[in-house]
C-alpha cells in the first residue's frame, strides 16, 4: 500500500484502537486539587479572614489557590504527556509493506487494506484475511475460550470476514497471538470494528498501575495525616481555650495543617516514576511497568543474548565449507576471495542455504544466505524462484534444524533443504562417531573466529526412494512423514556466518563493571565463538563456559555453586534461561534477563527486571517483560540503568528536602502557640512557602542530573527503605538547624524589642532564605562548589530567581507588606536574614560531609 493511501485510511477511519480512557480534563485537574487537603485549609482561611473583615487577607489566599493551581497543572500536564507517550510506545508493533518495503510501525497505526506480515509470537493488530501461510496457527481464547491453536488457511476468492471458532478458517483476529508458523494477511477491520472491539471494554482503559513504593507511601501519608490531625486539633483547642479568641485558634490549627500535612508525599512518587519511565524512554528504553523504574537500578546482574544485543545482529556470510570433497574438505573465505566469482565446489552448498530459509526472509542469516545468492549464483541454475513449498519441518527444542519440502516447477523433481546446528543436521545425516568427530573439530575452528556456524543437508526423494512415497511418485504433503529423520538426508557442509559487535558495547561493559554490576552471557553458539565474542567485548570469564548439554546434567544446587564464576552460557535454549534466571535469584542477585522469543517468557517473567527486544522481538516477549529495549542495543540497558539509579536518588533527594523544610515550618507553626507568643506564620504565609516547596520537590529536584559517581558506586539493596535511618536522621538535623536559626533570628528581633510585624518579617524572609539554600545543598550529595552556576537545570534557577524576586516584592511593596503583616527591613536586618540563610547552607554541607564519611 503506498503510504499516501494509508495516512488517507488512517484519517478516514482513526486510529486502531478501542475507545479509551481520555486524556484528562481541565475539570478533572481541577476537581483533583480542589480536594487537595492544601486548597481546602486556604480556602477554609480565606472564609475566616472574610468573616473577621479582614477582606484583603482573604482574596489574596484564595489568588495563592490559582497559583498552586497552576503549578498542580503543570505537574500533571508534565505527567500526562509523559504516560501518553508510554501509551504511544507501548501500543503493539506490526510488520507493514508499505510503498513496497516492509516497516515496522504502532499497531495503532495499521489502517484498512493494509498487508500486514505475521510470525510467531507476533500478536494479531486487526482482523484480517489470509492471502498466504505457512503452519500459521494462533491462540483465539480470548475470543473463543478454545483451549487449543487453531489451524489457518488460505482464503480462496474474494470472502467476508467471518466469526472466529475452528481449524481452517482463512481469517485471523485482533488480539489473538500466532503460536505457530507466519503468514501475509490483509487487514478488513480495525479498532472498535474488530471481534475484540466488539466483545467490550476489558482493554479499553489504561491506568498506572501503583507500585510497591507508592503503596508504602500511601500508608506512611495516612499515618501522618492521623498524626497532623490530631494535632492541629489540639492547638485550636489550646489556643482558644487559653486566649478566648477561637477563630484566630482556627486559624493557628489551619496553619499548623498547612505545615505538616504529608499532601505532596504521593504527589511526587506519582510524578517521579511517571517522568522517569518517559526519562528512560528517551533512552530507546520502554518501561511497560513503573515498578521497573525502581527496581532497574539495583540491577546486580544483566542477562543478556549475544546476537542482536552485544551484536549487530547484521549477518554476512563469511566462511563456506563444502563436503563434496570428504577427504581433504577446505574451508573457502569469501572475505578473502571478495573479487572473484563464487567457485562451484560451493555452489549447492549456497543453494541449499536458500532453499532452507523463507523465500522473502527476515531472519538476518537467512537474509545474508538470500543476499549471496542474488549475489553469486544469478543467472545460474541454482536459484528456484519457480518452485513449490509443499511442507515445513519447523526449528523445535528437541532438534534445532529445520527443513523444506520442494516441487520442481515441472513437478518432477522433489527435494528437501535442511539447515540448523551442526550436530543436528548431523544427527540428521546419520554420522558415525568419527565422522562426528571431524565435524566437531571442524565447527570448534570455525567457531575460534566468532563466527556463528550452521549445517546444511539435502535430500532428493527420487534418487533414493523411500517407504513413504506413493507407487505414482505425485508427491502431496499428506504423504510426507511428520519427521524430519525419516528422509534420506546427505551432508552438505558448514556455514560460518560473522556478526559484527555493536561499537557501544566495551564501553558499556567497562560501565557496567565499574558499577558493580555483573554481565551474563547466553547464547545458543558455540562456546569458542561466544568466547571470542567475550573478548572482543571484554566481559570478564573469571570461570569456565557453561553449555546447554552440561546445565541439563546438573543438580540446582551444582548450578548455584558454578554460577558464582560463569559469565558465559553457551549452547543455551531458551527455556534454560529460567533455571539461571532462578539461580541467580537464589543466590540474592536482582536479575535483568533479555529475551526476544515465545519461550523466553517465563524467563521474562521470573527475572525482577524482564527485557525485551523491540525490534526483533516478539509481542509474547514484549508482554512478559518490565522494559523494551526499543533499540536492541546493549547500551541502552546500561543507560537505563544509569538512569534508574538518578531517579532513585533524586526521588531520595526530594523526600528527604519535604521532611526537612516541614520540620522549621511545623515548629515555627506550633512554638508561638505553645508559649502564648503572637503568631509567626499565617496561612498565607506557609501558601507562600508552597509555592517554593511544591516545584521544588516535583520539578527542580527531579530533573537534576545524575551524581558523578553514580555508575562508579555498587548497586543499592533493593530492600534498601527510601528513607533509611541515615537518610531521615539526616533531613531532620537539616530540619532541625533550620528551625535553630529561625528561633536564633526571633530571639535577636524579640531582644532588639522589634514589634510583631518586624519579628514575623525577620523569621520569615529568614525561612525563605534557608529553603533556598536547602534546594541548593539537596541538588548534589557532594559539596556544593561553584559549579553549581554551570547547572544544567534550568527549572532550579527559575525556582531560586522567583523566590528571591517574590520575596522582594513582598517586602518592598507596601500593599503586598501590608497583606504579610510584614514591616520595612533596612539593611541591618536583612544582613541578619543573610547570615542566617549562610549559617544554614553551611550546615547543611557540614552534615553531607560528615555523612559521606560516616558511610565510608
Amino acid at each position: 500500500m503506498p503510504s499516501a493511501t494509508a495516512i488517507a485510511n488512517l484519517k478516514r477511519d482513526g486510529y486502531n484502537e478501542l475507545p479509551s480512557a481520555q486524556a484528562r480534563s481541565l475539570l478533572s485537574i481541577a476537581w483533583d486539587s480542589i480536594q487537595d487537603p492544601i486548597f481546602l485549609l486556604l480556602v477554609g482561611g480565606g472564609i475566616i479572614y472574610w468573616i473577621l473583615g479582614d477582606h484583603q487577607e482573604a482574596l489574596i489566599l484564595l489568588g495563592f489557590v490559582v497559583f498552586l493551581a497552576a503549578i498542580g497543572f503543570y505537574q500533571e500536564g508534565k505527567t500526562e504527556h509523559a504516560l501518553e507517550a508510554l501509551r504511544d510506545l507501548s501500543s503493539p508493533r506490526a510488520l507493514v509493506i508499505r510503498d513496497g518495503k516492509r516497516k515496522r510501525i504502532a499497531g495503532r497505526e495499521v489502517v484498512r487494506d493494509d498487508i500486514l506480515m505475521l510470525a510467531e509470537g507476533d500478536r494479531v493488530p486487526a482482523d484480517a484475511i489470509v492471502l498466504s501461510c505457512t503452519n500459521l496457527s494462533t491462540d483465539e481464547s480470548l475470543l473463543t475460550g478454545e483451549s487449543l491453536p487453531v489451524r489457518k488457511v488460505v482464503a480462496v476468492g474474494d470472502v467476508e470476514m467471518a466469526r472466529p471458532g475452528g481449524d481452517e478458517l482463512p481469517f485471523v483476529y485482533s488480539g489473538t497471538l500466532v503460536v505457530q508458523g507466519q503468514g501475509i494477511v490483509k487487514v478488513r477491520s480495525i479498532g472498535a470494528q474488530t471481534e475484540m472491539g466488539k466483545i467490550g471494554n476489558a482493554l479499553q482503559k489504561v491506568s498506572p498501575e501503583v507500585t510497591p513504593l507508592q503503596r508504602e507511601m500511601n500508608r506512611l501519608v495516612s499515618r501522618l495525616f492521623g498524626i497532623a490531625l490530631a494535632l492541629c486539633v489540639a492547638i485550636v483547642v489550646i489556643y482558644g481555650a487559653t486566649t478566648g479568641d477561637w477563630l484566630k485558634g482556627v486559624l493557628a490549627g489551619i496553619t499548623l495543617a498547612m505545615a505538616i500535612l504529608p499532601n505532596e508525599f504521593p504527589v511526587v512518587v506519582t510524578i517521579f516514576l511517571a517522568l522517569g519511565a518517559w526519562r528512560i524512554s528517551q533512552n530507546h528504553v520502554l518501561a511497560r511497568r513503573t515498578s521497573a523504574v525502581e527496581t532497574v537500578g539495583s540491577a546486580t546482574v544483566l542477562c543478556v543474548d549475544k546476537t542482536g544485543t552485544l551484536t549487530l545482529n547484521q549477518m554476512a556470510v563469511q566462511q563456506l565449507f563444502a563436503y563434496n570433497h570428504p577427504e581433504n574438505p577446505q574451508p573457502y573465505d569469501l572475505a578473502l576471495h571478495s573479487q572473484v566469482p563464487l567457485p562451484e565446489a560451493v555452489h549447492e552448498l549456497v543453494e541449499f542455504c536458500i532453499l532452507a530459509s523463507q523465500r522473502d526472509p527476515f531472519d538476518p542469516m537467512e537474509k545474508a544466505f538470500k543476499e549471496l545468492g542474488d549475489r553469486s549464483l544469478a543467472h545460474t541454475e541454482h536459484l528456484h524462484s519457480d518452485w513449490k513449498l509443499l511442507r515445513e519441518y519447523p526449528l523445535s527444542p528437541q532438534l534445532l534444524a529445520m527443513s523444506h519440502v520442494w516441487q520442481s516447477a515441472d513437478g518432477k523433481l522433489y527435494e528437501i533443504a535442511a539447515k540448523g546446528a551442526p550436530e543436528a543436521i548431523a544427527d540428521l545425516c546419520h554420522f558415525t562417531p568419527q565422522q562426528q568427530q571431524l565435524l566437531t573439530t571442524q565447527v570448534s575452528e570455525m567457531a575460534a573466529q566468532g563466527l556463528r556456524v550452521l549445517g546444511v543437508a539435502k535430500a532428493s526423494l527420487l534418487d533414493a526412494p523411500p517407504p513413504f512415497l506413493p507407487p505414482h511418485p505425485v508427491l502431496t504433503p499428506e504423504h510426507l512423514p511428520d519427521k524430519q529423520h525419516d528422509f534420506p538426508f546427505q551432508f552438505l557442509g558448514l556455514v560460518g556466518l560473522s556478526d559484527p559487535v555493536r561499537p557501544t558495547v566495551a564501553a558499556a561493559i567497562q560501565e557496567c563493571h565499574t558499577a558493580g554490576i555483573r554481565v551474563v552471557m547466553i547464547t545458543g553458539d558455540y562456546p569458542e565463538t561466544a568466547q571470542t565474542i567475550a573478548r572482543q567485548v571484554g566481559l570478564l570469564q573469571t570461570g569456565e563456559t557453561i553449555t546447554g548439554a552440561e546445565l541439563d546434567r546438573m543438580s540446582d544446587t551444582e548450578l548455584q555453586q558454578r554460577i558464582e564464576n560463569t559469565n558465559i552460557f553457551a549452547r543455551a535454549v531458551p527455556e534454560q534461561k529460567l533455571r539461571i534466571v532462578n539461580a541467580l535469584k537464589d543466590k540474592g542477585e536482582v536479575v535483568a534477563m533479555t529475551g526476544d522469543g515465545v519461550n523466553d517468557a517465563p524467563a521474562l517473567k521470573a527475572a525482577q527486571i524482564g527485557i525485551a527486544m523491540g525490534q526483533r522481538g516478539t509481542d509474547v516477549a514484549r508482554e512478559s517483560a518490565a522494559l523494551v529495549l526499543l533499540d536492541d542495543d546493549f547500551s541502552s540497558i546500561v543507560q537505563a540503568v544509569k538512569l534508574g539509579r538518578r531517579i532513585f536518588d533524586n526521588l531520595r533527594k526530594a523526600m528527604s528536602y519535604l521532611i526537612a523544610i516541614h520540620i522549621p515550618i511545623a515548629g515555627m507553626s506550633l512554638i508561638p502557640v505553645l508559649f502564648k507568643l503572637p503568631l509567626v506564620l499565617l496561612p498565607i504565609h506557609v501558601a507562600f512557602l508552597h509555592l517554593i516547596i511544591d516545584p521544588a520537590c516535583s520539578i527542580v529536584l527531579e530533573a537534576e542530573p545524575a551524581e558523578a559517581n553514580v555508575m562508579k558506586r555498587p548497586p543499592r539493596n533493593p530492600k534498601e527503605p527510601l528513607f533509611g535511618k541515615k537518610t531521615l536522621g539526616l533531613a531532620m538535623l537539616q530540619g532541625g538547624g533550620i528551625l535553630v536559626v529561625i528561633l536564633t533570628v526571633f530571639a535577636i528581633a524579640t531582644y532588639r524589642k522589634q514589634g510583631e510585624l518586624d519579628v514575623r518579617a525577620l523569621t520569615f524572609t529568614t525561612l525563605i532564605l534557608a529553603n533556598l539554600g536547602l534546594i541548593l545543598s539537596e541538588g548534589s550529595t557532594s559539596h556544593l562548589s561553584l559549579k553549581i552556576l554551570k547547572s544544567p537545570n534550568p527549572a532550579l534557577w527559575w525556582v531560586i530567581g522567583g523566590g528571591v524576586f517574590f520575596m522582594a516584592i513582598v517586602l518592598y511593596v507596601p500593599f503586598l507588606r501590608g497583606l504579610f503583616s510584614f514591616s520595612f527591613l533596612h539593611p541591618i536586618d536583612l544582613a541578619i536574614c543573610f547570615g542566617g540563610g549562610l549559617i544554614s547552607l553551611l550546615w547543611f554541607e557540614l552534615l553531607k560531609q560528615t555523612t559521606k564519611r560516616g558511610l565510608s
